[in-house]
């Protein structure tokens, strides 16, 4: 039963009439629960201010105040989280995931674009990474790990909650990472993405251990890495890298402020080629990096972190995205490829091509655009949430 009601002002229910699953807190007037308080990540009704039910979903103290589980009044229970989990399944299997022998790693569950907002699950063969972002997920946890085993069967083995970083920290919810179901003797493990292999730990690495969103966008520098000498700045445990070497570069140069990561992408690289493909693993400030490159380089990918993790800092995001651009521009060798992107979901894909193109003006170089690339399927875009999408990138031509 649902203990608590919450009222919105006048006119803000349009957006979730347009099915937006987002409610600010400044778009609600009262609120009504039967207990003396409202528990953070409860589930709630939303009325219109005429009374009429709008939306089913969880609490959170914050500007986003709730997000929307269901549009219609159903019971969320065991059977509504088997629905949505088999439902997503379904989806990837469309894409030719689920049971890909040259492909065992993919994105399950997506947030919004999957209609779970503040839910991310990941799949690397036979083991799933849950990662909770708000605390009404991080609380029904275990519904969630028992869906995946219903939806999965004996195609899981285990089930790792690593949310300990992503829950909002002042809930004290005290999250600790660790497995909720099964478990693994390793903390490193072989996966495939189209073919290449890359190891991957989850209980250490970022994210969920390994960054799926880039899979199609890699393998279109695989396409281009022939002949060519290639930078892969910001690269992280090495997934570009790798494809370049795949795709025939002569030579392949790895930068990353981590010495962890950059660790992991000379071993990235020796797991698919051993010491076949020249290699050389730079741990360094990958902005000051590029200062010295000279024309060395015919092929650089610029995969930096988010610079703009919300619009308050927006401005100085993009003077740092036109700095680290315009370098790349003015050095790369004519006839050159830049393949750049921004993960950040503040920039849109007009204001970061706007950006690139300031570069390219100050740099002083003709530059077309092959490419303009997004994120991949198995990370999708809810229609009605265009703030799902979050990866931009372009290819270019240097001359």
């Amino acid at each position: 039963m649902i203990k608590t009601q919450i009222y919105l002002r006048r006119g803000k229910e349009e957006s979730l009439l347009r099915r937006h699953p987002w409610i600010f807190s400044g778009a609600i007037e009262r609120i009504k629960s039967r207990e003396d308080e409202i528990k953070e990540g409860e589930i709630v009704d939303v009325y219109t201010k005429q009374g009429d039910f709008i939306a089913r979903g969880h609490y959170q103290i914050g500007s986003i105040a709730v997000r929307v589980l269901t549009f219609e009044q159903e019971e969320i229970n065991q059977e509504w989280w088997n629905k949505k989990i088999a439902v997503a399944y379904d989806v990837r299997h469309t894409l030719d995931l689920t049971d890909n022998e040259h492909t065992t790693c993919y994105r399950l569950i997506h947030g919004e674009g999957d209609s779970l907002p503040g839910l991310v699950v990941d799949i690397y063969d036979k083991t799933a990474v849950v990662q909770c972002h708000s605390v009404g997920m991080y609380l029904s946890r275990m519904a969630i790990a028992e869906a995946l085993r219903n939806t999965y069967g004996e195609k899981l083995t285990a089930i790792y909650d690593k949310s300990s970083q992503t829950v909002p920290f002042k809930a004290g919810l005290n999250a600790v990472d660790g497995y909720i179901w099964g478990h693994s003797n390793k903390k490193s493990h072989v996966v495939l993405e189209n073919g290449q292999k890359f190891m991957v730990n989850w209980e250490e690495g970022q994210k969920t251990g390994f960054f799926l969103d880039q899979r199609y966008n890699r393998e279109l520098v695989k396409h281009y890495a022939k002949g060519r000498t290639v930078l892969n700045t910001f690269c992280y445990t090495g997934g570009f890298s790798v494809y370049a070497a795949a795709g025939g570069a002569v030579e392949v140069c790895s930068v990353d402020a981590s010495e962890r990561a950059v660790k992991l992408a000379d071993e990235n690289m020796r797991l698919n080629f051993g010491e076949s493909v020249p290699h050389k693993a730079v741990a360094a400030d990958a902005v000051e990096y590029i200062k010295q490159i000279g024309d060395k380089y015919d092929l650089i990918i610029l995969d930096p972190p988010a610079f703009a993790k919300h619009h308050k800092v927006l401005g100085n995001a993009m003077q740092g995205y036109k700095r680290i651009n315009a370098r790349a521009l003015s050095q790369i060798k004519s006839g050159g490829i830049l393949f750049t992107f921004s993960c950040s979901q503040a920039v849109s894909k007009e204001l970061f091509r706007t950006t690139v193109f300031s570069a390219a003006a100050i740099a002083g170089r003709k530059v077309r655009i092959l490419h303009q690339l997004t994120q991949p399927a198995d990370h999708p875009i809810n229609i009605y949430h265009p703030e799902g999408e979050y990866l931009k990138g372009l290819v270019l031509y240097v001359e």
